[in-house]
């Protein structure tokens, strides 16, 4: 018994995410993961904050309580607790998904305790719900999973490019070719860095070309580090300082909708860092990830913080620096909570041009969708429907990121589901999957335009009087013991 029981440890410590790189590694690449989304994290508070009329300390404690939340579910989710965490990769923080839904409140009447109440009290809902969705992983095959992936990256695009434009569509060099440069000077650096020898320097090429950049940014005029001491230096997120979390029927309908919209993204990102990682993610797995998503948002709120799930930007970067240690991850966390209590130090990562993240998301961006691709490239084509599930699929993830006013006139439950290109793709591909692949009662007998096909084929009642072993040698077929199995020629058709 002693002998399984430490065989089986082994095998745990064998999978590619529990690897444990060590400090300094783990904070270096902790950190590169944080400025990869550091900017994503702060802008829904941000915009929050717009929204509500806050003052800028009360923004200023918003933006504080999102890092902090952040780090704190980041931790959940990689290190895990019984039943909460998938122990993968992921980097969590708040939700973009639930942004219209979160000013929409605002704008009704419901103040800043009326968007807490509902975050608070659909996450609830959400948590209940987790199970059923721990059960759909065998509905998400390469087939959908390659989809969806290939979706996360190429809808980050117009992420890459607003950064490398300059971040900001209001201001006077917006799109100039100043910013343009800046951004392709880090993407030249990342590709610089990553095709030299040294494997340190090339695993932190990400990195070493947003501090370059940076530093280079200075001296153009597009960086400014003045403003990094105004403002306290330490601010504790206070439990409870925006007021108690406040109920309304109507708000908490609407989050729950976008709750929903989270746990399809989280189930994708999920399925996705394992892919990548490539360790196995059974229901169990999934559901762990789920729940602590659910949990970190229920009580995100107390603290001024809204929905939280997985950023598919660190996604990419796992994927592009082959780090696929939780560990790194984790310490992303503690990073942000140390951004959270020292507003000082989320200032200097903030002083980071957009255009320089451009460019490095480029690369990230692209490497998510490469990586969905190359997952693609597992899928069978032959003579089945698999070719048209992935054209329509990706199709209708890619609508709201061509033709971002597509779902405007239609009812807001639906524009809220599928203006995610990410959730488009699942619900549209294990739809699809459904149809031609599971329910295959009605499938037609002829071959589809749409279809792969080799160009020949056998009637179903030749394969049934095969035996297993039954093997064609010079012509002739032989059964599993050599014996040659006669075949009865067929009968000239009538007439000739």
């Amino acid at each position: 018994m002693k002998e399984y029981s430490g065989s089986s440890v082994n095998l745990e410590a064998q999978r590619p995410e529990d690897e444990n790189l060590g400090t300094a590694a783990n904070l270096m690449y902790g950190l590169q993961h944080v400025l990869t989304m550091y900017g994503g994290i702060v802008a829904v508070p941000l915009i929050v904050a717009e929204a509500a009329g806050m003052s800028a300390a009360d923004t200023g404690l918003l933006v504080t309580a999102c890092l902090f939340m952040g780090g704190v579910a980041t931790l959940l989710q990689t290190l895990g607790i019984p039943f909460f965490g998938c122990r993968l990769p992921l980097v969590q923080g708040v939700s973009f998904a639930g942004v219209a839904t979160m000013v929409s409140i605002l704008h009704t009447g419901g103040g800043i305790e009326g968007v807490l109440g509902a975050v608070m009290y659909a996450s609830v809902l959400g948590l209940i719900i987790a199970p059923v969705f721990s059960r759909i992983t065998k509905f998400f095959p390469p087939l959908v999973n390659g989809c969806v992936i290939t979706v996360i990256g190429m809808s980050l695009m117009p992420v890459a490019a607003h950064w490398a434009m300059g971040g900001n569509a209001k201001a006077a060099d917006y799109g100039s070719m100043g910013n343009i440069c800046l951004a392709g000077l880090a993407l030249f650096l990342v590709l610089l860095f990553s095709k030299l020898g040294n494997a340190t320097l090339s695993r932190l090429s990400i990195l070493m070309a947003i501090v370059v950049g940076t530093v280079t940014a200075v001296f153009m005029g597009k960086a400014d580090f003045s403003q990094v001491l105004s403002g306290p230096i330490v601010a504790v997120p206070a439990p409870l300082h925006f007021g108690w979390p406040v109920f309304n029927m109507a708000a908490t309908i609407s989050m729950f909708i976008v709750i929903l919209v989270i746990l399809v993204e989280t189930s994708a990102d999920v399925l996705a860092v394992g892919e990548i990682v490539g360790s196995p993610v059974d229901g169990r797995r999934l559901g762990d990830g789920l729940r602590a998503d659910m949990l970190s948002s229920i009580v995100a709120p107390i603290f001024g913080g809204f929905t939280q799930s997985a950023f598919a930007q660190n996604v990419g970067l796992v994927a592009v620096t082959g780090i696929k240690s939780r560990f790194v991850v984790a310490f992303s966390g503690l990073i942000l909570i140390v951004f959270g209590v020292l507003p000082v130090m989320g200032r200097i990562v903030a002083c980071v041009p957009p255009s320089v993240l451009g460019g490095a998301g480029l690369v990230l961006f692209g490497t998510v969708a490469a990586s969905g691709i190359r997952t693609l490239a597992k899928v069978d084509y032959n003579n089945n429907m698999n070719l048209i599930i992935v054209a329509t699929s990706v199709g209708a993830g890619l609508l709201p990121v061509v033709a971002p006013k597509f779902y405007d006139q239609f009812p807001a439950w639906f524009a809220t589901i599928f203006h995610s290109g990410i959730s488009a793709t699942a619900l549209v591909a294990v739809l699809l999957n459904l149809v031609y692949n599971h329910f295959k009662q009605g499938n037609s007998d002829q071959p589809s335009v749409f279809e792969a096909g080799y160009g020949r084929a056998l009637s179903q009642h030749v394969l049934e009087v095969l035996a297993d072993g039954d093997r064609f040698e010079g012509g002739k077929l032989y059964d599993k013991d050599g014996k040659e199995v006669p075949v009865i020629p067929a009968k000239p058709a009538h007439g000739h």
